[in-house]
């Protein structure tokens, strides 16, 4: 570490939205940056070690489910962005065992890192999936606020177990802040996209699938609703909610609250794209909510947080970028599409009462 620069750790620096937060962080020339990835998800791909060749950012390859992952970061950092984690539909319910052992894992040595590390202040990364039974259950107001309660459905369904980790992982961040001394904050991610988000969402899918000339598209969950916040958005806000003199202690919704419905998405992307065919509606994978938005009233007051990239020109950039990845054959390493039907739920016994 040199300088007089702030000292800041970004641990999944390398993945989607830690990418995000990175490039943002290097363009303002004021910070000492280090990440931490252990690159699951493929190789160091040229964006990053472009990234941060140029920049003079450090990258540390660590599995961080385990102690040894931390033992070339043994260091006070003045911001500690918290980002690793394993993530997807399609992890969750093939390997839930997999997706508890790793998240929870990261959780559990981040934080006795910071018992030892005593950082200036640690922000965790969590989700709206935290959600998933709060608005179809509970009925609590959509565009939904930061302080509803957090809820599940059914903690014996494998689709929750990404949930069931960024919970438990909000507790243990708060908890060891207010018994270490530390500021911590906690961002609950929107439905955030962009190029470079790997291949195990919504967005890549569809694209994916027109790109491979699906006719019809099959339009999975058509009449649920969603709101997607672009990422370099989501980046700025995650860096405003880190650096705000408020926000110790704090949860903010990091997202757009522009409704739309999975229909419409997919029949953007398809114009989008210059695909003439036909679309055709089909079921959703079991455990998906039929609402999510959020309120982001909090961090637009508290952080002057304002998303400025429409959903149509972050489509535009992200179509773009994942039709140079297929048009390059590169391999998809980890994710791809699969569809509802082809996954394996025979370990879920929702239903079997």
């Amino acid at each position: 570490m040199s300088g007089n620069d702030t000292q800041v750790l970004i641990l999944g620096g390398a993945g989607f939205i830690g990418y995000g937060i990175t490039r943002f962080l290097a363009a303002q020339r004021a910070y000492d940056v280090t990440i931490v990835d252990d690159f699951s998800t493929g190789v160091r791909d040229p964006e990053i070690e472009s990234l941060c060749s140029g920049h003079g950012i450090r990258i540390v390859d660590a599995d961080l489910s385990e102690r040894e992952g931390f033992r070339e970061i043994e260091a006070r950092y003045d911001h500690v962005y918290v980002l690793a984690s394993v993530v997807g539909v399609n992890r969750c319910i093939e390997e839930p065992d997999e997706v508890i052992r790793i998240n929870t894992g990261i959780i559990h040595h981040t934080t006795e890192w910071m018992r030892r590390n005593r950082p200036g202040k640690v922000l965790f990364a969590s989700s709206s999936e935290n959600y998933a039974a709060t608005t179809d259950v509970f009925d609590y107001a959509i565009p939904t606020p930061e302080e509803v309660p957090l809820a599940i459905s059914d903690t014996r369904h494998p689709r929750f177990t990404y949930a069931v980790t960024k919970i438990l992982g909000e507790s243990a961040f708060f908890a060891y802040g207010q018994r270490l001394g530390i500021p911590v904050t906690v961002v609950r991610y929107q439905n955030i996209y962009g190029p470079r988000m790997g291949f195990k969402h919504a967005i890549p899918h569809i694209i994916e699938r027109i790109y491979n000339r699906e006719d019809p598209v099959r339009v999975y969950g058509h009449d649920q609703t969603r709101a997607f916040a672009y990422r370099d958005d989501g980046a700025e806000g995650t860096v405003l909610a880190m650096e705000s003199d408020s926000s110790d202690q704090q949860v903010y919704h990091i997202g757009n609250n522009d409704e739309i419905s999975i229909d419409t998405l997919t029949r953007t992307i398809g114009r989008l794209m210059g695909y003439a065919g036909e679309y055709e509606p089909a079921p959703t994978y079991p455990g998906s909510v039929s609402r999510r938005c959020p309120d982001i009233s909090k961090a637009k007051r508290e952080l002057g947080y304002t998303p400025s990239i429409s959903l149509e020109d972050g489509l535009t950039r992200t179509i773009a970028w994942y039709s140079d990845f297929f048009d390059s054959d590169r391999e998809i390493t980890s994710g791809g599409f699969r569809p509802p039907e082809a996954l394996d739920y025979s370990r879920s016994v929702v239903g079997e009462q």
